[in-house]
C-alpha cells in the first residue's frame, strides 16, 4: 500500500530554521510557525515505513534568495504545494520500481482533483478522502447530482451496513457505511460529464445527525463492501506508526537549521525505525499479526531516563 500524508506540522519558535512559516501545524491542531514534510510510506496491517520524506518549502522560502542560501537549500528545489511534491514521490517509486498498491490518501490532500487525476495516469488505484461539499453524481437508472453530503442523506436506508474492520484494545472496531458509484464533478456540476465511475464510501455513526467522513476510490466495482472498508481503514497503521517515530525515535525532535541537516535527521530516524521493524518481525510470515512493533518493550532492568541524577 503506498500512503501519502503530511508529516504533521513540527511547532518552531524561530523563523530562521529552514521552512518554518505560519501555516497549519497538526501536532497542535491550528496555525502557528512549523515546518511540514510530505512522506510516502509503504504499509500492510501489521507495519509501515516511510520511503519518501521531503520539507514543504512555502513560498516565502522558495522566493527568498538570501533564506535559501542562508538555509543551504539546492537550487533545484523550487516552489511546489504538498500535493505537487506527493505526486513526484508516487512517480519516483513507480519508477524505483517499489511494490505496487492501492494509494490512501487523507483528506487534506484527497479534494487535490489533478492528484488524483495524476495517480490515475501512473496506473494505480486509490482510496482518498475528500469533504462532504464536493460535487457529484450517482450512476445508475435514476442518477442524483448534488454534494456528496446530499447524496449521503438522500441514500435509502437499506443500503447502510455496520461492518467490522479490525479487532480494537479492548473492542472489535465498527463503523455503519454505506457505498454508492458516482462521478465526480471537476470545475462545477458540468465537469460530471465525461469523468469515470468511482467508489463513493460514507460512514455515519449512530450517534451523529449526519455523516462524518466520505472517501472516493477507484478500486473495481466487484471489490467487497467489507474489503472497501477494511483498506480505507489501513491508514490507522500509517498514524500509529508515525507517532512511534516521533515519540520513540525522535523524528519530530530536530533542532538544526538547514535543508541537508533536516533531510539528514529525517534519514537516520527512519532508518533507525525500519531496524526495529526488522527486529521485531512485524511483516508476515515472520511472525503472526500479535506480535510486532504495536507490542511494546519492557523496560530493561537498570533503565535511568535521560536527564536522571546519577545513582550514588
Amino acid at each position: 500500500m503506498g500512503t501519502i500524508r503530511p508529516a504533521n506540522g513540527m511547532p518552531k519558535h524561530g523563523r530562521h530554521s529552514v521552512g518554518v512559516a505560519r501555516q497549519y501545524c497538526g501536532q497542535l491542531g491550528k496555525q502557528d510557525n512549523c515546518q511540514v514534510a510530505v512522506s510516502l510510506s509503504v504499509a500492510n496491517h501489521h507495519a509501515s515505513l516511510p520511503v519518501a520524506y521531503r520539507l514543504y518549502l512555502p513560498k516565502s522560502w522558495s522566493e527568498d534568495s538570501d533564506r535559501r542560501r542562508t538555509a543551504g537549500v539546492p537550487d533545484d528545489i523550487t516552489f511546489q504545494t504538498k500535493p505537487q511534491i506527493a505526486l513526484e514521490q508516487l512517480r519516483w517509486a513507480c519508477e524505483a520500481g517499489l511494490p505496487r498498491g492501492v494509494v490512501l490518501i487523507d483528506a487534506g490532500y484527497g479534494v487535490d482533483t489533478d492528484l488524483r487525476d495524476g495517480i490515475s495516469r501512473l496506473n494505480l488505484t486509490y482510496t482518498v478522502g475528500v469533504g462532504g461539499a464536493a460535487i457529484a453524481a450517482t450512476t445508475g437508472p435514476a442518477p442524483r447530482r448534488g454534494s456528496l453530503e446530499e447524496i449521503a442523506l438522500g441514500l435509502p436506508e437499506t443500503v447502510w451496513r455496520s461492518l467490522t474492520w479490525r479487532d480494537g484494545t479492548n473492542t472489535p472496531l465498527s463503523g455503519r457505511f454505506a457505498r454508492a458509484r458516482v462521478r465526480v464533478a471537476h470545475g462545477g456540476v458540468k465537469g460530471v460529464t465525461g469523468r469515470a465511475d468511482e467508489w463513493l464510501l460514507i460512514e455515519w455513526p449512530e450517534d451523529e445527525k449526519k455523516p462524518t467522513k466520505y472517501w472516493l476510490s477507484t478500486l473495481p466495482e466487484a471489490m467487497a463492501f467489507d474489503t472497501l472498508v477494511d483498506i480505507v481503514k489501513l491508514r490507522w497503521r500509517i498514524e500509529r506508526d508515525y507517532l512511534q517515530l516521533k515519540q520513540e525515535v525522535g523524528l519530530g525532535h530536530f533542532e538544526g537549521r538547514g535543508w541537508r541537516g533536516f533531510h539528514h535527521h529525517a534519514t537516520l530516524c527512519i532508518a533507525a525505525y525500519g531496524f526495529l521493524i526488522s527486529e521485531r518481525e512485524a511483516f508476515p510470515p515472520s511472525s503472526p499479526s500479535t506480535q510486532g512493533i504495536g507490542k511494546e518493550s519492557a523496560i530493561p532492568q537498570g533503565y535511568r531516563p535521560r536527564g536522571a541524577a546519577i545513582a550514588a
